[in-house]
């Protein structure tokens, strides 16, 4: 049975650089599309004086989720667990709802600056799964993983990406952060079809996803930045997981380049009017089904 949503509706990332954009615009009620907002913990730990007291701002009027950047779930370096109950102190101390994690590493005796596919192997399914676990023991609360782009498979693969996602998610009995770019940005780099893997996603696993932009290095080598605009065929992704798998919260990452404020919040409203097209068409079909002749 699937689970209560940690948060609802439309979201978007509360990034340092437009704390002074955004708090002009939450004065001017100019936020209200945005349901939801997401930090990465480690910017945030320990942040006082004046940005300290623009986060508590919003953290008193919104809903917030975190999506950590170094947990490296991945890494053959022993788990970090200092990071781990930093980051629940953290959370507690600002009333933080859920915390999601990328399915890959970015260290090993040292930071490497870059996220890195985990081998698909069975070991490999159960060294991260494992601690995954310890991760959720420490924090005492179901974490997320998100399915993370890569460009090329770690050696020594032996299963499919959506194989491996799907048997770590299950033997961690945790969440998934359903990251929508990323399958886009997957299947083109390695030639699969997007709505096929979809479909093959736990549904009672989601919790929330992410939605982004990306750059085409080439005709069939895209980088996934976070510092574009959202493409039609990522937005049809989403749309095409509304259908299959109902509406669940989804939020828009924005990295870099990152646009005034309103030009953010049109692809917000984006995302909330896409919402509430499938939450009233979803909503309709038991009677639909209803009315048609045996």
């Amino acid at each position: 049975m699937s689970k209560p949503f940690p948060v609802n509706g439309a979201g978007l990332g509360l990034r340092r650089e437009k704390l002074d954009e955004m708090l002009e615009a939450d004065s001017n009620n100019a936020l209200a599309p945005v349901d939801f907002m997401e930090v990465a913990p480690e910017n945030w730990i320990n942040v006082g004086g004046a940005f300290g007291k623009q986060f508590r701002h919003f953290t008193e009027r919104y809903d917030f989720v975190c999506h950590g950047l170094s947990l490296s779930i991945g890494s053959p370096a022993p788990l970090d667990e200092d990071l781990v109950r930093s980051v629940g102190k953290f959370m507690q101390q600002h009333g933080i709802k859920h915390y999601s994690e990328h399915l890959s590493y970015c260290s090993d005796n040292g930071h490497l600056y870059d996220l890195l596919p985990i081998p698909f192997t069975e070991d490999a399914v159960h060294y991260v799964a494992e601690r995954i676990r310890r991760v959720q023991d420490i924090l005492q609360q179901e974490i997320s993983m998100e399915n993370a782009s890569y460009y090329t498979p770690a050696p020594g693969s032996e299963m499919q990406e959506i194989d491996f996602l799907n048997a770590v998610l299950s033997e961690a009995d945790c969440g998934f952060l359903l990251d929508v770019n990323n399958i886009y940005v997957n299947s083109v780099n390695h030639r699969y079809d997007a709505i096929a893997f979809l479909k093959q996603l736990p549904a009672e696993r989601i919790r929330y996803a992410h939605i982004a932009g990306h750059y085409n290095e080439d005709t069939d080598l895209i980088v996934d930045t976070h510092g574009a605009d959202v493409i039609d065929p990522v937005w049809a992704i989403l749309d095409s997981a509304y259908e299959h798998f109902g509406v669940f919260p989804t939020l828009l990452e924005r990295d870099f380049n990152i646009p005034p404020v309103p030009q953010l919040l049109d692809e917000v409203r984006q995302i909330a009017a896409m919402q509430e097209k499938w939450q009233t068409q979803l909503a309709r079909r038991p009677q639909a089904a209803q009315k048609t002749p045996a």
